[in-house]
């Protein structure tokens, strides 16, 4: 395993139980299709499907200039094949939505500073 797959990993483990603590269901994990892959895929606790997007950087205590975000590491280009995945998957699992709430898709930022883990979680990006 790469130090960037090892890292990858790490960050969707975490977020896992991130999202499990602020009241989220697991449904799915690495969803995979030649078009897309699609982080995690959870129900939000207001019946909202997810999709999660996890951007995973291991920090330094202070920003250069030279040094680049969990957040912009979402490409447009990844933003929009996100989009069609996700589009994708709910049209395929229509149960899943609810018909007041739909579905959404998220971006959970993480940065690795030391010991700890730095959340940004940013909602229907």
């Amino acid at each position: 395993m790469t130090y960037k797959s090892e890292i990858g990993k790490f960050g969707e483990d975490f977020a896992c139980e991130y999202l499990v603590e602020k009241g989220y269901k697991i449904i799915e994990r690495n969803f995979r299709k030649p078009y897309g892959e699609l982080d995690i895929i959870i129900m939000a606790p207001d019946k909202t499907l997810v999709f999660i997007e996890v951007k995973t950087v291991r920090g330094v205590k202070q920003q250069t200039s030279d040094t680049i975000s969990a957040e912009e590491q979402l490409t447009m280009a990844k933003l929009k094949k996100l989009q069609k995945t996700a589009s994708l998957y709910a049209n395929h699992r229509i149960e899943l939505i609810n018909d007041k709430k739909g579905w959404r898709i998220d971006l959970l930022a993480l940065t690795i500073i030391d010991k700890s883990v730095l959340v940004n979680h940013y909602e229907n990006i």
